[in-house]
């Protein structure tokens, strides 16, 4: 309750001194006492009828309890629909500043599947290890052997017109208002795919109408900015950079 309290309500919760922080320090854990491996040629993007059935009818109800709760609790709204990504695959990247930014980047696509690479340490969690598998995340391997195949099932997926979410600042730091710098990883899987970048703001706001009456945090707000296409005109290492640029500087606001 302490946890649901603090980063719903916003309660009295632990503060951060992000001046001291590295770019990508991980500063926000969950308990973690499964054990996870994984095996050689796991289905990083599954491809079983049956569990993409099941995802599917699952998102269905998921997705309309989370609409409600992300804006009762967190004053959550969109802007910029128009900007959306059309028939075609993406990579969808913003600024990772709460725990359940991932549901609102899902009720932006709603009700697509979004896929959600993350860190393994997610799938050691009791419960929550099925629930995001289901909902399409899976984990980033760290042995270079496995990487491969993370890579070419990605790529064969953004072929097939999926979305694919990603957070290049690479580590989630707590209602942080600023963008920190960028990783690479986004924007080459999105350069070597051909596929554009569809940039999301996140924003906080103060508490507005009825918000005032019970909420201490503020609000947070989705901006779709434009998307960014990549530049074919360059070889692939200065076209990763000048994607991963021009993002930087599209969610940054300069």
């Amino acid at each position: 309750f302490p946890l649901w309290y603090n980063f719903v309500l916003g309660g009295s919760m632990k503060k951060y001194n992000y001046e001291i922080l590295t770019g990508d320090e991980h500063i926000y854990h969950l308990w973690e006492p499964l054990h996870f491996e994984i095996k050689d040629n796991y289905k990083y993007i599954t491809t079983s009828f049956i569990f993409n059935l099941f995802s599917t009818l699952a998102l269905i109800p998921i997705g309309l309890i989370l609409f409600v709760f992300n804006r009762i609790f967190f004053g959550y709204k969109v802007k910029g629909r128009d900007k959306l990504v059309k028939n075609t695959g993406f990579v969808s990247v913003s600024n990772h500043i709460h725990p359940m930014d991932c549901t609102f980047i899902g009720l932006i696509y709603y009700p697509k599947s979004v896929y959600y690479p993350t860190v393994d340490t997610n799938f050691k969690i009791p419960v929550i290890r099925h629930l995001i598998r289901l909902l399409h995340a899976f984990p980033i391997p760290k042995e270079k052997e496995k990487k491969k195949d993370f890579y070419e099932q990605i790529d064969s997926a953004l072929k097939h017109k999926k979305i694919l979410q990603m957070y290049p600042e690479g580590s989630l730091w707590p209602y942080y208002d600023k963008v920190r710098n960028f990783k690479y990883g986004a924007f080459k899987i999105a350069a070597s795919a051909n596929v554009p970048i569809q940039p999301i703001r996140f924003t906080f706001v103060k508490p507005y109408g009825i918000y005032r009456l019970y909420k201490k945090k503020d609000c947070i707000e989705a901006t779709i900015l434009d998307p960014i296409y990549p530049n074919l005109d360059l070889d692939l290492t200065r076209r990763i950079e000048d994607l991963r640029e021009r993002a930087y500087i599209s969610i940054k606001g300069e």
